[in-house]
């Protein structure tokens, strides 16, 4: 029993994880180092509309996933993953293919996490990029493979609080102690102001057009009179009056578009987000995602409005490529706070690499012990087993992420041969890979909300789905670039509009391949009442799975709660917002100030609720640790029941049982017998 506790605890958390703490996880898991640095990059390149597309595309899936872990709750309540779902209804082909699948989204969360927190390690610390980004699979793989999702849940409660205490300390240094609203209006609108001649001198090294790097990027290539502009300055392309100040842009809506489709792929195919689902009670799952997506909204639309907003009103020297690699709010806390600000960026890009790296740790490892060792390798095998391949896979997966990382890097310095590109991409720009990544795994999103909620959905056409999405979006991909740069390369790869038709065509072309597959070719009257039966329990573990927790009737009122919420939240934040924003057009200061004002109130709101929730809802047992602990330093011995254990009145009571029976049947039968 101790073995099958020990890895319901490692691989579910005893599935009995409250709101707090599963809203609290959910913000730590989806804080990516690409919330932190690439929120700002595109603050940096759109203005306020970057902050804001940032956020609610975000934001959307968090709350709609919330749908889904409580129909998870309902049909399958048994289940470790969500590979095990699907074997359990379509079958061993559709298990490969999206195996497949959130393998993908795994390594590439973990890309970017490594290169990102890399990039910014090597800017602040001066490390090696490559060093850097194999050291720091170190920092998660420890506890996670020791403590698994119970540690995992609990180091994610202090890494959140830690991230939020630092968004309050740069919002408030931004907007409250050295500057204002006011004044960062004032320097966005100076810093459109420019012409290029002026920001040609501006961005030289004597001050001439002679010796300027405007548009080369590149102090060591001066006098470059044509290009892209590689600094915030002059009249923002694509937005109204060239503004920062404004919601009306084009390419801050392209990126808004992507953004949507791409991170529908990172949580609806991320194994981390089911295993939090798995992991929470039923009613936590809907509260938690819901709470936890509105909390989590702050971090990128507070800090990007902030330190993102910061570095073009100030006009700091960042280039286009640093700011794509993620190094705009580092440069920003150096300029507020010198070495003070640049150690509070690390600490706060350490919180979340360690926070989401230990979730995909645990992720990949139980992917690997349910879904490949127990299914295809050993189907018998014991809870200790599972437990042992999912702690070595724990530390083989981050061993291979940290090497894998430092080739792409190496990569971005030696381009060997074609076949390195997709390594070189992934090394050469994490807001590249970024764009990149509803492209591979967009196609698998909508196959898997039917799973789950269409009883008519299909596993060949899920299939079909999956794969042919996918082949259709890099096609898409690869025509889109050469018809809009008549090349195909790393760049051309990389523009909005190639971009956004790839992560369209994944998403739309595989929902519709499903749809019609399912409802006039092969379709299905599927029964989810069997579908738990399916799923087959390690040594009949059933931790969390009491009749109370599991009553239909209070899992029926939660997914109304969820779904009437979710929804209209998922209306508001990509509809209703944006909408009520069109008429401002350029923002006035009084508006602006607003704008600010409900980022500042959203950011305190959210820290306050991480922060004291958890501990509201665990007061209890907090206080039952504190008196334990105290007790136990002060040598004083509990009396009473509160602290009192059952278990070794039973271990005397059971052994005198089987020796007073033969004792009785000695008397009867000696009673017969006379």
């Amino acid at each position: 029993m101790s073995i099958t506790l020990s890895l319901s605890h490692h691989s579910t958390a005893g599935r009995m994880v409250k709101t707090g703490l599963t809203a609290s996880v959910i913000v730590s898991q989806w804080t990516w180092a690409a919330t932190l640095l690439q929120s700002s990059n595109v603050a940096w390149q759109y203005g306020v509309s970057g902050p804001f597309w940032y956020a609610s595309g975000a934001t959307i899936q968090v709350l709609l996933f919330g749908v889904l872990a409580i129909s998870l709750k309902d049909i399958a309540p048994s289940a470790h993953t969500m590979c095990e779902i699907v074997r359990a209804r379509w079958g061993k082909s559709a298990h490969l293919t999206f195996l497949f699948f959130a393998f993908c989204a795994n390594i590439i969360v973990t890309s970017m996490l490594l290169l990102g927190g890399a990039a910014t390690v090597e800017a602040l610390t001066g490390m090696k990029y490559e060093l850097a980004a194999f050291l720091i699979p170190w920092g998660v793989i420890l506890y996670t493979s020791t403590g698994g999702l119970k540690a995992t849940f609990m180091a994610s409660y202090l890494h959140t609080m830690i991230i939020f205490a630092v968004l309050i300390t740069m919002i408030t240094l931004v907007y409250i102690k050295v500057y204002s609203s006011d004044q960062i209006y004032s320097f966005l609108d100076n810093t459109v102001s420019y012409s290029p001649e002026q920001c040609m001198a501006i961005y030289s090294t004597e001050g001439t057009v002679e010796t300027s790097f405007f548009y080369s990027g590149d102090k060591t290539v001066l006098g470059q009179t044509e290009g892209t502009a590689q600094y915030a300055c002059g009249p923002v392309s694509g937005n109204a009056q060239g503004s920062y100040l404004t919601m009306l842009s084009g390419d801050g809506l392209m990126f808004g578009i992507i953004n949507i489709v791409g991170n529908f792929g990172t949580v609806f195919v991320d194994q981390s987000y089911w295993q939090s689902a798995i992991a929470a009670r039923p009613a936590s799952a809907a509260k938690g995602y819901l709470l936890g997506g509105i909390c989590w909204f702050a971090i990128p639309f507070s800090l990007a409005t902030s330190l993102g907003l910061a570095s073009t009103a100030l006009m700091l020297p960042i280039s286009r490529g640093e700011a794509g690699s993620g190094l705009v709010p580092p440069a920003v806390a150096d300029n507020l706070l010198g070495s003070a600000g640049a150690v509070l960026v690390l600490i706060m890009l350490f919180m979340a690499i360690v926070s989401t790296g230990s979730a995909e740790s645990i992720a990949v490892s139980s992917l690997v012990a349910y879904d490949i060792y127990r299914e295809y390798i050993n189907p018998e095998a014991t809870g200790k087993q599972i437990l042992w391949v999912s702690r070595v896979t724990i530390v083989v997966f981050g061993v291979f992420m940290g090497l894998f990382a430092k080739d792409a890097l190496l990569n971005r310095y030696c381009l060997a041969s074609s076949s390195q590109i997709a390594l070189n991409a992934m090394g050469l720009n994490l807001g590249w890979v970024y764009l990149f990544m509803g492209i591979v795994i967009g196609s698998a999103v909508i196959p898997l909300w039917n799973m789950m909620t269409w009883d008519k959905a299909s596993g060949k056409g899920a299939i079909i789905a999956a794969w042919g999405g996918f082949a259709l979006a890099l096609i898409a991909w690869f025509v889109g670039a050469s018809v809009e740069s008549g090349s195909v390369s790393v760049a051309t790869l990389g523009s909005n509009p190639v971009m956004l038709s790839g992560n369209l065509v994944a998403i739309l072309s595989s929902g519709f391949i499903h749809y019609v597959y399912s409802k006039f070719i092969d379709p299905q009257e599927y029964d989810f009442s069997t579908l738990d039966a399916n799923i087959h329990l390690v040594e009949q573990d059933t931790a969390g799975l009491t009749e109370d927790i599991l009553d239909k009737d209070e899992i029926r009122r939660s997914k109304r709660w969820i779904v009437r919420r979710g929804y209209l939240l998922t209306f508001v934040l990509i509809i209703v917002w944006p909408i009520l924003s069109i008429p401002a057009q350029v923002f006035t200061e009084s508006y602006f100030a607003f704008w600010v004002l409900v980022s500042i109130a959203w950011g305190f709101g959210a820290a306050i609720v991480i922060t004291f929730l958890p501990l509201f809802e665990s007061q209890d047992e907090i206080g039952k640790v504190c008196s334990g602990m105290f007790n136990f330093v002060m040598c004083k011995k509990v009396e009473g029941e509160e602290f009192a254990e059952e278990e070794p009145v039973k271990e005397v009571d059971e052994p005198a049982e089987p020796v007073k029976e033969p004792e009785a049947e000695v008397e009867a039968d000696a009673g017969e017998s006379a």
